[in-house]
Parts: structure tokens; sequence; C-alpha cells
């Protein structure tokens, strides 16, 4: 008997969801309800925190990896502005050094013209001076012959009466030999 109940009731369900594709059935929105709920419950139970927490680490893990990019670019644009900083400097103190040593090298020019100069001037000095002692140690020498010449004539003189034919040939006689002298 029993098994006649359960084959009526499955062959009146069966004719009524042949009739009625869409029924509201009390008992089915119950039941899924009651495991919609235990689902929920189950989740927030066991599976809420975990993955809360996994999603928390992966947004820190994200946030860090942010973070530590951002610090490495923020370094390197420091090493760059501090590269820039050096080169800046490097290329003041290359136009610094050749300033100076343009400077250094004109004034080092100068000093050498100015002793060049000197040292001209110097020379020029000397060899005017040689000349004229030259001069005066000619003109001594020639003052010293015509002296000695003179008194040569002076004793020729003394010692014969000259008439004046004789002066003149005395006179020619000690022009001669000045010029074959000189």
């Amino acid at each position: 008997m029993t098994e006649e109940i359960v084959l009526t009731v499955a062959s009146e369900t069966a004719e009524q969801a042949r009739f009625s594709l869409v029924s509201i059935d009390l008992s089915t929105i119950v039941f899924t309800l009651i495991n919609t709920l235990i689902i929920v419950f189950l989740y927030f139970k066991f599976l809420h925190k975990p993955v809360c927490q996994m999603l928390d680490k992966r947004a820190e893990t994200v946030n860090k990896d942010m973070d530590d990019a951002n610090k490495a670019k923020e370094e390197a644009q420091a090493v760059k502005a501090e590269y820039e900083q050096r080169l800046q400097s490097s290329k003041e103190e290359a136009e610094k050094i050749l300033t100076e040593a343009n400077r250094r090298a004109s004034q080092r020019e100068e000093e050498i013209i100015a002793q060049a100069n000197e040292e001209a001037a110097r020379v020029k000095m000397q060899a005017e001076q040689a000349i004229e002692r030259e001069k005066k140690r000619a003109v001594n020498e020639i003052k010293e012959e015509i002296s000695d010449m003179v008194v040569m004539a002076a004793g020729k003189v003394a010692q014969k009466e000259i008439s004046a034919s004789d002066n003149e040939e005395i006179i020619n006689s000690v022009l001669a030999q000045i010029g074959e002298e000189n």
C-alpha cells in the first residue's frame, strides 16, 4: 500500500509538472532559502575571514610595491639631480680652470715680453757704452799719435833751422807719416 501511495503522489506531481511549467511551491522556496542561508552562514563562518585576510595581504603587498616603486623613483630623481649638479659644477670648475690658465698665460707672456724689452734695452745700452768707450779710446790714441808727431816735428825743427821750403817738407812728411799709421 505504501507503494501505491508513493506512486499516486508521484503521478500527481508529474501531471502537475507537465501542465504547469511555472508554479510556486512554498516548500521549494523554503528549502532553497534555508540552503542559501546555510551557504551564507558557512561562507561567513569559514571563508570570509581568510578571503578578507588574503585580499588585505594582497592589498598590502600591492601598496608596498607601489611605495617601493615611488621610493625608487624618488631616489632615481635624487641621483639624477645630484648627477646634473655635479655635471654643472664640473663645467663651472673647468671654465674657471680655463679662465685661470688663460690669465696666467697672458700674465707670463707679458712678463716674458717685459724681460725681453729690458734685456734688449740693457744690451743696447751696453753696446752704446762700448761704442762710446771705443770712440774715446780712438780719440785718445789719435791725440797721443798727434802729440808724438808734434814732438817729433818740433825735435826736427829744433835740430836745424828751417827754411820755408824745409818747413813745408817737414809738415808734408809728418802728414804722410800720420796717414800711413792710420
